[in-house]
């Protein structure tokens, strides 16, 4: 395998987004106050930042991602939509116990789904999630059920539910990444970019309360309950903080058309050098990752130009014995902008060292791998030069000989040769003896000739 550095004249077209590879120095000095984090570009599923983003942690209430996932689909689908009125059952408060965020919703109380959908993401109220949890699969179970097979289906590798608000049990659980891409698929639909961005909200009088006034827990968007972290780029997320948590949140952040994805596990409250009051690390953290995103990447178109880079031997032509190769297309990638982008490497990989013509312009003959430090950003077709056409005589002689090397040519003529040296034995073992003319050397028996009794 051949390997090519890139020429300093590859093409940059700037448009931020994130790449999974380790990305450059500049990630290794974010020193982020958490046990795991991850950066991900929301268009393109690339990572930026990587901080034990596939090891097992606890959720808390970012569990409700997963919850209010389902409740969105399950209006996108016609099951129930945003009007549809529920009312607590006894299973509203199964499973809360000790401290635990809510919206004092009353068992027999009834909300519409969009309410409790308020209800479940801003001050994330537990007793709505498994409200909303019983509405739409009938128990708890089943919801939880459904929770783990869409997780799966979306690609979490490191997920596992036990209940639908993220209340702590040590079978429940996920990963920084698995985070990122249940928000990624949060992030499609309206309804949540509507509702989580949301400050506060006024939940209308019901059967069995006045109105109230409920606020978003996400610093990132409301100073409610924690000031100084608004942060104008956010477009919503999620808090959770348990004990054995910590405090999490996951956010994401736009700028134009950019959109980052950023989770913060295992935060609290850290100190920060000229601060006298504690920051809340789940904030204070998560828009310095987002910052850091925008601010340290670029979207990257990568071409290799049209020179060639390689051969093919061709047979079975008169015109030209080889045809060069060169790589077609390109891939677009979002890189560090300190980048050396002549660092970036070229393996070649032809499918076969030699064919037969003809050959045509363009004609895909292999792959070039573009890679960096053992990374892999993509691949490029490896096509024909030139055309090579074929020579009809050679051709001809090739397939007659081929056509000698087909089983039923060679069981023919080795049946014909059998033939033929048996004959050839048979005609040196037997020779032909020579014929004698008739009568020659042959001695008359029989009876004598009788004339008168006498015997002649």
């Amino acid at each position: 395998m051949k390997k090519y550095r890139f020429l300093s004249a590859l093409l940059l077209l700037a448009v931020l987004f994130s790449l999974p590879v380790p990305v450059s120095a500049a990630q290794e000095e974010l020193d982020l106050f958490c046990t795991h984090a991850v950066l991900l570009d929301a268009n393109h599923g690339d990572i930026l930042y990587d901080k034990g983003a596939s090891e097992r942690a606890y959720p808390a209430s970012t569990t409700k991602l997963t919850t209010c996932l389902l409740v969105m689909e399950a209006i996108q689908s016609g099951q129930l939509t945003l009007q549809t009125p529920i009312t607590a059952g006894d299973t509203a408060y199964q499973g809360l116990t000790g401290n635990f965020s809510t919206a004092d919703i009353k068992v027999g109380e009834t909300m519409t789904v969009e309410e409790l959908l308020y209800c479940l993401m801003l001050p994330s109220a537990n007793e709505a999630a498994n409200i909303l949890a019983v509405a739409i699969d009938g128990s708890i179970e089943d919801f939880v059920a459904h929770m783990n097979r869409r997780a799966s289906e979306l690609g979490c590798r490191g997920t596992h539910f036990t209940n639908p608000h993220g209340l702590h049990d040590d079978e429940h659980y996920t990963t920084a990444y698995d985070l990122a891409i249940t928000m990624e698929a949060c992030l499609e639909f309206d309804l949540f970019r509507t509702v989580t961005r949301t400050p506060k909200h006024m939940v209308p009088a019901t059967n069995l309360a006045g109105e109230r006034e409920i606020y978003n827990s996400n610093g990132l968007v409301s100073s409610w309950r924690y000031g100084g972290y608004l942060y104008d780029k956010c477009i919503g997320g999620k808090t959770g903080s348990t004990d054995e948590a910590g405090r999490c949140l996951v956010a994401a952040a736009e700028d134009g058309d950019e959109v980052l994805i950023s989770v913060i596990l295992g935060s609290g409250p850290m100190e920060v050098p000229g601060e006298e009051k504690l920051k809340q690390g789940q904030f204070r953290e998560s828009q310095r990752l987002l910052e850091y995103g925008f601010n340290n990447f670029q979207r990257v178109t990568i071409t290799r130009g049209d020179d060639p880079v390689d051969t093919v031997k061709v047979t079975m032509s008169r015109q030209a014995d080889e045809v060069n190769v060169k790589p077609q297309g390109s891939i677009t990638k979002t890189l560090p902008k300190d980048m050396d982008l002549d660092d970036i490497e070229t393996d070649i990989r032809l499918f076969a060292k030699e064919v037969e013509a003809p050959v045509e312009a363009g004609q895909v003959m292999g792959v070039m791998t573009l890679s960096y430090e053992g990374e892999i950003y993509g691949e490029l077709d490896l096509v024909a030069v030139t055309s090579v056409e074929r020579s009809e005589l050679l051709h001809k002689k090739q397939q007659f000989f081929e056509f000698l090397q087909t089983t039923g040519v060679k069981i023919a003529i080795f049946a014909a040769a059998v033939v033929f040296i048996a004959i050839v034995l048979r005609l040196i073992a037997f020779p032909k003896k020579r014929r004698r003319p008739v009568g020659a050397g042959r001695r008359v028996q029989g009876r004598g000739n009788y004339r008168g009794g006498k015997r002649y």
